[in-house]
This record gives structure tokens, C-alpha cells and sequence, in this order.
């Protein structure tokens, strides 16, 4: 269910249990995980959830989650899934990366590649993205990418979460 996938740089692969200290890791970096979820949760919740990505997501083929890696080390989590938010009838992308690789391009060109992954193999019409509006680096990575903001989404926390998405180029038209 989760295929390897690589890019020029980056080689995303199903989780293996060995990866646990390294995921909670990057859901602990406060700088990290803020834009996951409901932001930065405890690291015994970190763990239960590296647990359940083997128990749920991959022992009932919900959806590809990846360790991502940069030079044979881990340097992110990606995934592309259902959207669990109830606004939204469609898959999205999630990912993040530690902040020692940031700057790097890493980000455009991860999300460039789940967006490919969800156009192209999984033949989705739209891939989305739901960012915070003060993830500035995601949304300019988005941008960057061609994803076009469609809705804003007031939460009951006082944040703002931005809707973006996706949509591939139309094909040259036919004897044009």
C-alpha cells in the first residue's frame, strides 16, 4: 500500500519500527510539529501514534505514509490521505520535515512529489493541502508548486487554516 518513491533527492519508503525515535523527534520540535494537527502533543502520544500508522494505517491499507529521506537519513514524515476534515471531500497532503534540512529545497520538491504521486498514480483530479495561515514556508512551497488558495477556514482555536489546492494542467488542446 505505501510504495517507495524517490526523487532526485529524496527516497520516501514505508515506515520500519527502527524509525520511532526519529518520528517522535520531529513531532516533539516545537518549530516542527506546531503545524501538525493539533500542534505539539505529548511524546507518549507521539509514540501511540508511530504505533497506530502499523496497527491502523498500513495493517488495513488505509493510506501511503512515508518516512522521507535525505542521504540515507531520516528527515521527514509525508503522507496523503482522505481528509479527515468534514469541509473537505478530497485527499490531502501532509508532510514535514526536520529543521536541520530546511533550506535546502527539500520541501518543494517532497510536495512536489506527493502531488505528482496523487495526480498521476492515484488519478485524483484535485490534490489539497489545509496549512495554517502563518505556516509562511508551506504556503510559499504550495505557491511555488501552483496550488491556488480555494477557501479560508476560521478555527475555534483563533487560528486561520487555508485550503489549497492542486489541479493539473489542462493538455494542449487536440489538433489545436
Amino acid at each position: 500500500m505505501t510504495p517507495e518513491l524517490r526523487s532526485e533527492r529524496l527516497l520516501l519508503s514505508a515506515y520500519v519500527a527502527a524509525d520511532e525515535p526519529h518520528f517522535v523527534a520531529l513531532f516533539q520540535d516545537a518549530a516542527v510539529g506546531r503545524w501538525f494537527g493539533d500542534g505539539v502533543q505529548s511524546a507518549a502520544e507521539d509514540r501511540a501514534l508511530f504505533g497506530r500508522i502499523f496497527s491502523l494505517v498500513y495493517a488495513e491499507e488505509r493510506f501511503p505514509v512515508w518516512a522521507v529521506r535525505y542521504a540515507g537519513r531520516y528527515v521527514g514524515h509525508a503522507e496523503i490521505k482522505p481528509s479527515p476534515e468534514s469541509w473537505l471531500d478530497g485527499h490531502e497532503i501532509v508532510y514535514g520535515l526536520t529543521r536541520e534540512s530546511w533550506g535546502l529545497g527539500l520541501g518543494t520538491e517532497l510536495a512536489r512529489l506527493l502531488t505528482a504521486y496523487g495526480h498521476e498514480t492515484l488519478g485524483l483530479a484535485e490534490v489539497h493541502a489545509t496549512v495554517d495561515s502563518e505556516n509562511t514556508a508551506s504556503l510559499a512551497v504550495l505557491k511555488r508548486l501552483g496550488y491556488t488558495q480555494d477557501r479560508t477556514v476560521p478555527e475555534d482555536n483563533g487560528r486561520t487554516t487555508l485550503l489549497l489546492t492542486s489541479r493539473p494542467a489542462a493538455p494542449p488542446p487536440v489538433g489545436g
